[in-house]
């Protein structure tokens, strides 16, 4: 690739007339403002020919192009070898400077990765972000299907996902290993290096789909078992070759039905556009995938479809062998070839017409108006629909039916109290909140709170025999989800999903992927429910901390009058609701609460005082305190 050059207009020399000067080769153009900030990005198989055509008057008469035009005072040029180093540089370009006037891909789904890491033990993780270090199998449709297939690995192969330092040898192994869910490399003794990597190895097998060279070798391991008396050990690699068999079996069947296909469609109502992206894996619809743009005002269909299949298959790591949009697209035979020498195989980009084919991509476009009408039109998803999408989105095993929430709150580490509120079948059941007084922690220790708090909840929840939350939600950063996480883990409850959102960047951090926070579209009803809970938590913990805060103050000013006791403070508070409204009270008000004689002593102490503390106001709300 040559080195960019510019052309920039001046005085005497226009830009129209500098177009000229332009080579006529394949190359990358780049149309910049006067501050050098790049607002187009474009390919073409000759740079003059192209660029003149932006100053003929039918394009300048367009609006989109004559307001590039309008602003662009500089433009540079990449000279190529050919039109399908054009096509990648432009993608790469567009992604790097985020043009304002290019159509830029919006998503708000990456889809997971499973990776094993480049280490003397690997350990394998779902992830969303890619290296050169380390070995990366997938992206999977559906995302949940990344961590059921890393729970099979924890369970089949022995393979952790934990966050111990392998580098040293430690005292005893953690839980994972007492649940047979890893080899336990750490604790001398406990395994082999080489019965370790044998694990790695079959996994990476696994998930490079070699089946039946997995299973030939498990079978002669369960052999040599078989023959050393190690019949617990072939016991456990005959489970694994079932495994193994009824994955190869359950391909086999899939491959039989169907090619590979992607299925784009849109709804657009400029500015806005709503777009649907149906993966179709060996005949079944496995996944969907929702993109937004609100700033479409000159709504091209062909230049928008074409702008988008290069930014999502150039560079990525899976393409399919057949893909179907709405609109036939200008580089549709060269984005065939290019896709085609990156797979390996033929690769057809087909806007269907009639069949089978058509009825399939109507259903895509009806899914697409449904998109556009719950994002735009703010219709309120389903109870089903959005548990649903915060188990797609956080990676669960399962969707959500109970989600309970947990906050901590204090001032400067005095009432320390925590809430526990309740999200459970599309609706926030208040009957099931529960409040903590925080009881073993000493001074202004959140994450200290946040372990006691959890441990007390779920150690009750395991001995009344109650079920587990689909989700635990902690209102907080990495620190308090690690210690609601070591709560959890002495209890057994190794497997249980948990999160927690921050409340400055509202990023959302899920157990087993903390270095990739999920963020959010502002418009995502996911966000908007977690957030909600979040604030639930926030606004019951912050409630009850003032309710504690009010009674310890009214208790210590009313300690020394006689005849005034813990329960006449109870009824005050629980009838009043703050220390101010006690004292604005008259005698009557106070009478009717906890009689004549304690209503004169409150206030012949109160009218004794010649000033008052300001309070803040409270009410009282339902929810258990739990011991």
């Amino acid at each position: 690739m040559r080195n960019p050059r510019s052309i920039a207009s001046d005085t005497f020399i226009t830009l129209r007339e500098r177009v000229t000067l332009l080579p006529q080769g394949p190359g990358v153009y780049l149309y910049k403002e006067a501050d050098g900030t790049v607002i187009y990005v474009g390919k073409a198989k000759n740079l003059r020919a192209r660029v003149r055509n932006y100053f003929s008057d039918e394009r300048l008469a367009e609006a989109k192009t004559g307001t590039l035009m309008s602003v662009a005072v500089t433009l540079d040029y990449i000279l190529v070898d050919n039109e399908k180093e054009a096509l990648a540089l432009e993608n790469n370009l567009i992604k790097q400077y985020k043009p304002r006037f290019n159509i830029l891909l919006r998503d708000d789904k990456t889809y997971p990765y499973i990776k094993i890491t480049a280490e003397k033990y690997p350990r394998v993780y779902v992830t969303r972000r890619l290296n050169k270090v380390d070995s990366f199998y997938g992206p999977y449709f559906p995302g949940n299907l990344a961590y059921r297939l890393v729970d099979l690995i924890h369970r089949r192969f022995l393979v952790p996902s934990c966050k111990i330092d392998l580098n040293r040898k430690h005292p005893q192994p953690c839980l994972e290993f007492h649940i047979k869910r890893c080899l336990g490399p750490c604790v001398e003794g406990l395994t082999t290096d080489e019965e370790y990597l044998a694990a790695v190895r079959r996994t990476r097998m696994f998930l490079e789909g070699k089946h039946k060279e997995l299973a030939a070798e498990i079978r002669a391991q369960i052999g040599l078992a078989s023959e050393a008396l190690l019949f617990e050990r072939a016991g456990a690699l005959r489970d694994l070759l079932t495994t193994v068999e009824e994955v190869e079996e359950r391909q086999k069947m899939a491959a039989a039905s169907g090619d590979d296909i992607d299925i784009f469609a849109y709804h657009a109502e400029p500015p806005l556009v709503a777009l649907n992206l149906f993966h179709v894996r060996n005949g079944r619809i496995v996944d969907r995938r929702e993109m937004f743009w609100e700033d479409q005002h000159q709504f091209d269909p062909q230049e928008f479809m074409d702008a988008l299949l290069k930014q999502i298959y150039i560079g990525g790591r899976y393409i399919p062998g057949i893909i179907h949009v709405p609109v036939d697209v200008e580089d549709c035979e060269l984005l065939e070839e290019y896709l085609g020498e990156k797979r390996g195989r033929k690769v057809e980009i087909l806007t269907p017409r009639r069949g089978q084919k058509r009825a399939m991509a109507d259903l895509v476009e009806t899914n697409a108006q449904h998109s556009f009408e719950s994002r735009f039109r703010v219709l309120k998803p389903s109870s089903a629909a959005i548990s649903e999408a915060v188990q797609e989105l956080l990676g669960l095993a399962d969707a959500p039916k109970r989600i309970e929430c947990f906050d901590i709150s204090h001032i400067q580490g005095t009432d320390k109290v925590a809430s526990m509120v309740v999200w459970e079948d599309g609706r926030m059941n208040k009957a099931a909140y529960r409040k903590f007084i925080i009881k073993t922690v000493t001074g202004n220790d959140d994450f200290a709170s946040m372990r006691e708090v959890v441990y007390r909840r779920y150690s009750r929840v395991l001995e009344e025999n109650q079920d587990m939350p689909g989700l635990i939600l902690i209102d907080g950063g990495l620190g308090q989800l690690h210690a609601a996480q070591e709560s959890l883990q002495k209890l057994g409850l190794v497997t249980q999903a948990l999160a927690s959102i921050a409340k400055r960047e509202e990023w959302i951090y899920v157990l087993g992927q903390e270095e990739e926070p999920i963020v959010l579209d502002r418009h995502s009803p996911v966000l908007h429910l977690i957030t909600m809970i979040r604030d639930e938590a926030h606004r019951f913990a912050v409630t009850f901390h003032r309710t504690r805060r009010n009674a310890s103050r009214l208790t210590s000013e009313l300690a020394e009058i006689p005849g005034v006791g813990k329960k006449t403070v109870e009824k005050l508070l629980r009838t009043l609701g703050s220390i101010d409204q006690v004292k604005a009270a008259n005698e009557e008000q106070l009478a009717a609460v906890v009689g004549l004689a304690a209503a004169r002593k409150l206030r012949q102490f109160y009218d004794s005082e010649k000033s008052s503390d300001g309070g803040s106001d409270s009410r009282s709300v339902g929810g258990t305190v739990e011991s």
